[in-house]
């Protein structure tokens, strides 16, 4: 293979290798229910609009000191797509989905891979694994739509991207941004005339940037001591959700409930959809942390929440409409698991997430983990203490489109998704909103919950304590 076919992963998505552990693979999974869709007219779907992205037939290489994104050699479709038969029934089909959950995907081809069941009970049950160093929920989403009309009679309009070298530019405008952010120090300027200077050869590009973002790192660690109570805050108490992982995976998925219900309770209220989704996660993991009396009073109990950073990114580092990668920051929610009634929980964790919206966390937490992959070992440690030690779980709610879509002329009747959780945490709770109905879906280690869907249950139970759910 040539050098010239090779590209370098940018940092932020590298970051995803780095932190990956066995046990704890580091992969997004999505499901779609599709009326009538056959396998004939999917595999021509991926070979006319999925492939016209150059990144999916590229598998993460690592070549000291850096991954690379290399072409497969031998790339054939056949690799990334396997047909179900079976008549799955909604249960048969929950456990047949947590079974590919914890299926690994080949480390020597593109890492990615697609099943279909176009026999499932309810309708044809489309599944997708990727690595997220491909690309996080929203690039995955908007990949989705791009490529998922609103009618069967219409083709996509605009898709594909070529895969190009981003690093050099990435770089220059990340080491001047985040030099400036954190210290006020960097001459805006002058960093992007160094960067720009930098070798050709990627290696000795991986090693500047490496040194810049070490220094990134430290400034970064101290400035959010000084603007943010994240790092002096205890870590989450030990608990039945904070278990030595076992690597064994269920998931569920609730059925569809209308979003203005949603709509209601939020208005009624006075807070947001998000407040009313993390409060309901508040009530069903406050009776699995295994703990009562004193102890439950004193417990602290942190979530996880992407955040969308690309609109607070200067010019020069916003992607492209329809590329593929990460640019999602973290904050990291506490839960009033202590809380005795569902408007306490709702109105205690406005509050805090209001506060975070507000706070530097998601740009720090961005920056951090990019720096995950280059800077030396040592400095990982406290980019892994951020992601594994300060939360139980984590909770990502992604918008879908308000209409209905539809892939290969086919109808989707339902999105869903699964989040991977870093580090130690075993715990990953999501939510889809699609075409005017919300879902919720759980994924857990067998150490954490053995019951995930009774988990979902007092998600929804929850729901129906509030003002306005009828």
């Amino acid at each position: 293979m040539s050098h010239e076919q090779s590209h370098l992963l940018l940092p932020a998505d590298s970051a995803w290798l780095a932190l990956e552990r066995p046990e704890n693979p580091m992969t997004i999974t999505v499901m779609l229910r599709v009326d009538g869709l056959t396998a004939p007219r999917f595999r021509e779907f991926l070979r006319v609009y999925w492939m016209a992205w150059e990144r999916f037939r590229c598998m993460p290489v690592k070549r000291a000191p850096a991954w690379w994104w290399e072409p497969d050699p031998v790339f054939d479709l056949k690799h990334h797509l396997d047909v179900v038969i079976d008549r799955f029934s909604q249960e048969e089909l929950q456990e047949w989905v947590s079974a590919r959950l914890n299926q690994p995907l080949a480390l020597y081809r593109p890492r990615w891979k697609f099943w279909l069941a176009p026999n499932a009970e309810g309708g044809a049950a489309l599944l997708l694994r990727m690595h997220h160093c491909y690309a996080d929920g929203l690039s995955l989403l908007g990949l989705f739509d791009r490529l998922c009309p609103p009618s069967p009679q219409q083709h996509p309009a605009i898709y594909g991207a070529a895969e190009t070298e981003e690093f050099s530019r990435w770089y220059a405008t990340a080491q001047a941004w985040l030099g400036k952010l954190v210290a006020g120090e960097t001459n805006l300027d002058e960093s992007a005339t160094d960067a720009a200077e930098l070798d050709a050869a990627g290696a000795n590009q991986w090693h500047q940037a490496g040194r810049a973002l070490e220094g990134v790192a430290q400034k970064s660690l101290r400035l959010v001591h000084e603007v943010s109570d994240f790092l002096i805050e205890p870590e989450d108490s030990a608990s039945d959700l904070k278990r030595p992982l076992l690597g064994r995976r269920q998931c569920r998925w609730s059925q569809p409930v209308p979003l203005d219900k949603f709509r209601t309770v939020a208005s009624a209220t006075n807070v947001t959809i998000n407040d009313v989704l993390l409060s309901c996660v508040a009530a069903a993991v406050r009776v699995r942390m295994g703990l009562e009396g004193d102890e439950l009073e004193e417990a602290v109990l942190h979530a996880a929440v992407p955040v969308d950073i690309r609109a607070r990114l200067p010019e020069d580092l916003q992607p492209e409409p329809g590329s593929l990668g990460n640019f999602f920051g973290t904050v990291f929610v506490p839960l009033p698991v202590d809380g005795e009634s569902p408007l306490e929980r709702l109105y205690r964790v406005k509050h805090e997430t209001r506060r975070l919206k507000k706070s530097w966390q998601p740009g720090i937490a961005w920056g951090l983990a990019a720096s995950a992959s280059v800077i030396p070992e040592p400095w990982r440690q406290p980019v892994a203490d951020m992601f594994y030690r300060k939360a139980s779980a984590v909770v990502s709610n992604v918008p879908g489109t308000p209409e209905t879509r539809y892939i290969a002329g086919c109808r989707i009747t339902e999105q869903m998704f699964w989040v991977p959780q870093a580090g130690d945490i075993g715990l990953g709770v999501s939510i889809v909103s699609y075409a005017g109905q919300i879902q919720f879906g759980v994924v857990a280690d067998e150490a954490i919950m053995t019951d995930p869907e009774s988990f979902l249950a007092d998600c929804l139970q929850e729901l129906e304590q509030f003002p306005g759910w009828s």
